[in-house]
């Protein structure tokens, strides 16, 4: 477990300093994954319509819900790791 957690921690890291910036959706992807990962399931309410980008954060954090922490540890896990390879 703590090997998932260590490689999580580098993965977080190595997301701040990308060859290239990723697309809007693949950063929605890394930010619900890595709150899915770090928190669990969404909570608290929906952001009103005048925060657009607070409520994409939200119903891409909330379309995870019930996804065991791990798995999404490690599936932003191989998510940076294909966007390292893909930029460098």
């Amino acid at each position: 477990m703590s090997d998932l957690k260590s490689s999580f921690e580098a993965a977080v890291a190595a997301s701040k300093t990308l060859p290239e910036r990723p697309d809007n959706a693949t950063l929605l992807r890394l930010y619900s994954l890595y709150k899915q990962g770090s928190e669990g399931d969404v909570q608290g309410k929906r952001p009103g319509f005048t925060d657009m980008v607070g409520r994409a954060k939200f119903d891409a954090w909330a379309e995870l819900k019930g996804m065991n922490s791990d798995a999404a540890k490690q599936q932003y896990i191989d998510l940076v790791t294909a966007l390292k390879t893909a930029g460098g």
